[in-house]
């Protein structure tokens, strides 16, 4: 449901090219209070936000007094708030929903289908337009937007709303975020009339994964993303989305379709025309309503992360953002025109083709956003609506041509070998790609192909389908292009928006072969998610083994630690094990093993002999992780739903807890997700020269830092037999901190020195580390901007430090970008150093990055396991 302020008037043409006011409903109005009448203030009033509980109450009022809305509850957000979707269109349209979604599904994948039922859909079809609001919650005027907008859908009776309604289907996400919207709206209302009105608040606002809730489009770790998956990719597969959103503050007002440059190729080409058409159409209306400040085409590449606006072109999606300027949350702002700058593509903020009308300045406020919002709304569904048989027949035009180009290209199809170093990671993958709506086959017997030998139960899969782009960038490796567009005027590299690749199968680690020729193997389609459940061998009197190159191995563990039962890990080959294989006691409760391995799809396979000799015992270790405030730590946040997703008990960590000291007698594990020393320490703010936030804008209470005083604490943690885990920069503390023998190698190295943005690069493992344990040798790191890697002091405490993961020597690179290689090669990506008692682990690159780098996650999972009373020593 949306709650909505009363509109200003929204201007629709007439085909005949008048201009018109738009008139509402007479029987809907009398009905519905307007937004301003039900909240008691206008939508994007100053200081002003309504809550997410009341939004959903006036949602639920217009579904019942409007037959032009339907509202659906998709489930639970994470934190148990209502998860919406609004359904708008004719009363007529609505009752013959499963009509339209079959005949969409026709022109979105017409395999199967004859040229007679093709027809059919795009004469009788309707344009299907998904927009989404509120997924970034601190981006406060995306969650009162949709109010507004829900208010004239259902109260319009103009020409322009009846064409819209007749011939398109709206789906609109009001919430992509719901739990987002209480948080920040409770934070914001706490301080309003107070020193620290529109401070940021002190935690993420999803409660996992904050501003990367974006990001988490291909992988759908979260619900939220579950649930904007289910409409984008299987159920309905719209002609077009929009994803709303608000920039920072002292650009453009708003920018608008389509991206800037550079692209990332693949997509049908008729995919970004309708981007720039959809663009052209609402930076129009924006100029007809007097908006000033409207850009198109800069700011935001067309090559970005694979979240929801930037992967659904590749799912024959015209898939698009529009970024408003912020305010201050709900608090108006003063802006200067000297504080104005440009952008990507708007190198001067002055008039140019695509940004003819400057905005000069002044007070820009949530309201401001609002009415663009609406705007950018309606005005592109307008051109679905006035040309729905041509955009319906695009749809197929664009779903046919891919497939055709999937048969033309030089790959053919991928293949998912069914032998894997970890087969159950590789049913994952297969599940993401299920997400997606991607057809996936599995080989119902061996069989080989371009002289390869594959087992039964590989997957294959063709690129003859619609969703060849969204493959070819989660399957094939990847390289980011070097060119003009991605270099400054000096030849330095531009960063990309965020990742320079996102190939899921080298995340995960899961080996996938390109092949040159169609695969003829007898498939049969895979219509559901892949459940393996685990085998418990039927007699084992020397004890079970766990196969210790399975991720879902510790959560079999952790399962094991909570039942009580005595679990020990092998530490050298033999009696049918091998190192870094987990053993469990014979006589260990069969109805409880049996339920593990169906809950974990871990195999409890029976020793060949007496493991005791070549295994130590293993509790249970107490970890703890570091939290700090300021808006909080996504890399931290990632962790957390990591742990929690393998059943690792952990405590968050906050600066009175480190600073309480005896860290030793309360953890034997403590994680520094990714984050810079200046954050952990306390930050200084820009105004005095120092760095981070400024404290005094932020409340005493959540001024967090642990300062010297916490870093002696965790010192004295590791020295007195602890271990300590530091990711990528985090691992600044310890370096600079902490008396180690190691330094950072590319320290105050950029650009074409040293660049590796979100790239995946080529390593080798030390297996016989117990950090290495399970890995295989050859693998791949998933490296981002702020990355670390190590080598050592020269020194009597060189014998301290142990290599546990090294970039390889030559052609580093596997996917993304890399300059410089020559300043990693051969050098750590991950150490472990003794210090005191303890051990530091050190990984400098993302092991654990967004949950996603399933093929590096033993590595963090090693380090968290512990060896009972005696912990893993370099």
């Amino acid at each position: 449901m949306t709650t909505c302020s009363a509109p200003r008037p929204f201007r629709a043409v007439a085909f005949v090219g008048a201009i018109v006011l738009a008139s509402l409903s007479t029987q809907a109005a009398a009905q519905i209070p307007t937004p301003e009448e039900f909240f008691g203030h206008k939508m994007g009033a100053d200081r002003k936000l309504a809550r997410w509980d009341k939004l959903v109450e006036y949602y639920e009022l217009i579904d019942a007094a409007s037959d032009r809305v339907r509202v659906v509850h998709m489930g639970p957000s994470t934190l148990g708030e209502p998860f919406l979707s609004i359904y708008v269109s004719s009363p007529e349209n609505l009752a013959r929903l499963d009509d339209y979604k079959r005949m969409n599904a026709v022109l979105q994948d017409p395999r199967g289908h004859s040229q007679a039922e093709i027809d059919n859909a795009i004469a009788n079809g309707k344009v299907v337009f998904v927009q989404s609001y509120a997924l970034h919650s601190t981006e406060v005027a995306c969650s009162q937007s949709p109010a507004e907008i829900m208010y004239m859908f259902a109260t319009r009776d103009d020409a322009g709303i009846h064409e819209i309604l007749d011939n398109t289907i709206s789906i609109l996400i009001p919430a992509f975020n719901p739990d987002g919207v209480g948080i920040v709206n409770e934070w914001y209302d706490r301080w309003v009339g107070t020193e620290y009105e529109g401070a940021s608040p002190p935690e993420l606002y999803h409660h996992y994964i904050g501003h990367d809730n974006n990001r988490d489009a291909f992988m759908q770790n979260t619900v939220e993303s579950r649930y904007g998956g289910e409409i984008l990719f299987r159920e309905w597969i719209p002609q077009a989305f929009i994803d709303h959103h608000q920039m920072g503050s002292y650009t453009a007002r708003i920018y608008l379709p389509p991206y800037a440059e550079p692209i990332r190729p693949g997509g049908d080409p008729l995919v970004w025309r309708e981007m720039a058409w959809y663009g052209a159409h609402m930076a129009y209306r924006m100029e007809e309503e007097g908006f000033q400040g409207t850009v198109n085409a800069a700011i935001y590449s067309g090559w970005g992360h694979f979240g929801f606006h930037w992967i659904t072109p590749f799912h024959n999606i015209a898939g698009m953002l529009t970024e408003s300027a912020s305010a201050r949350l709900a608090t108006p702002l003063y802006v200067h025109p000297d504080q104005l700058q440009g952008s990507r593509q708007l190198p001067e903020y002055e008039a140019q083709t695509t940004f003819p009308n400057p905005w000069p300045g002044g007070w820009w406020r949530v309201r401001d956003i609002v009415e663009r919002q609406i705007v950018a709304t309606f005005s592109p569904l307008e051109i679905a609506a006035s040309n729905r048989e041509t955009v319906l027949r695009n749809a197929y035009n664009k779903s046919s041509r891919q497939i055709q180009r999937g048969l033309e290209g030089d790959v053919k199809a991928y293949v998912i070998p069914a032998a894997q170093h970890d087969p159950l990671t590789m049913t994952k993958m297969v599940d993401k790609l299920l997400l997606q709506g991607i057809t996936v086959e599995r080989a119902p017997a061996d069989f080989t192909h371009e002289g390869r030998a594959y087992g039964e139960g590989s997957y294959v899969v063709s690129l003859a389908q619609p969703k060849r782009g969204v493959i070819r960038w989660l399957l094939g490796q990847t390289y980011y292009p070097d060119n003009s567009y991605t270099r400054s005027r000096d030849g330095d590299p531009i960063r990309p928006y965020d990742m320079s690749a996102d190939v899921i199968a080298e995340f995960m680690g899961v080996r996938v072969d390109p092949v040159g020729t169609p695969v003829e193997a007898g498939l049969t389609a895979v219509y559901g998610p892949v459940e393996p459940a685990g085998m418990v061998a039927s007699s084992a009197p020397h004890g079970y083994r766990i196969d210790g190159t399975l991720n879902d191995a510790f959560k079999a563990v952790n399962h094991l630690f909570t039942v009580g039962a005595s679990v020990r890990r092998v530490t050298e080959d033999g009696a049918g094990a091998k190192r870094g294989d987990f053993v469990v006691e014979a006589g260990t409760s069969a109805d409880a093993l049996a339920e593990i391995a169906t809950a974990t799809g871990v195999d409890f396979a029976a020793l060949d002999g007496d493991a005791s000799g070549i295994s130590h015992p293993l509790t249970r270790q107490r970890i703890g992780m570091y939290q700090r405030y300021y808006n909080g730590n996504m890399d931290e946040g990632w962790t957390r739903w990591l742990l929690e997703d393998f059943d690792f008990e952990y405590t968050s960590l906050f600066d009175p807890d480190i600073l309480a000291g005896d860290l030793h007698e309360r953890w034997d594990v403590i994680i520094l997700p990714n984050d810079s020393k200046q954050m952990m320490l306390g930050p200084t703010g820009s105004p005095a020269g120092g760095r981070g936030p400024d404290p005094a804008g932020t409340p005493p209470e959540y001024r967090s830092g642990f300062g010297e005083e916490g870093v002696e604490a965790l010192d004295a943690f590791v020295r007195n037999g602890g271990t300590l885990v530091t990711f990528a920069q985090a691992g600044e503390l310890v370096l600079d901190e902490f008396d180690v023998p190691v330094r950072n190698a590319v320290a105050g190295m950029w650009g074409n020195e040293f660049w590796a943005p979100g790239s995946t690069l080529k390593v080798t493992v030390d297996t016989s580390s117990p950090f290495g344990y399970g890995m295989p040798e050859d693998a791949l790191a998933t490296y981002l901007a702020g990355g670390q890697v190590y080598e050592t002091q020269p020194g009597a405490r060189s014998s301290d430090v142990r290599r546990v993961v090294t970039y390889i020597d030559r052609d580093i690179l596997q996917s993304g970008w890399l300059l410089g290689e020559e300043a990693i090669a051969n050098k750590a990506a991950m150490v472990s150093v003794d210090h005191g008692e303890g051990t530091i682990v050190m990984i400098g690159f993302r092991a654990q990055h967004r949950a996603q780098t399933h093929g590096t996650f033993k590595l963090l999972f090693n380090a968290l396991t512990g060896r009972g009373g005696e912990r893993p020593r370099a």
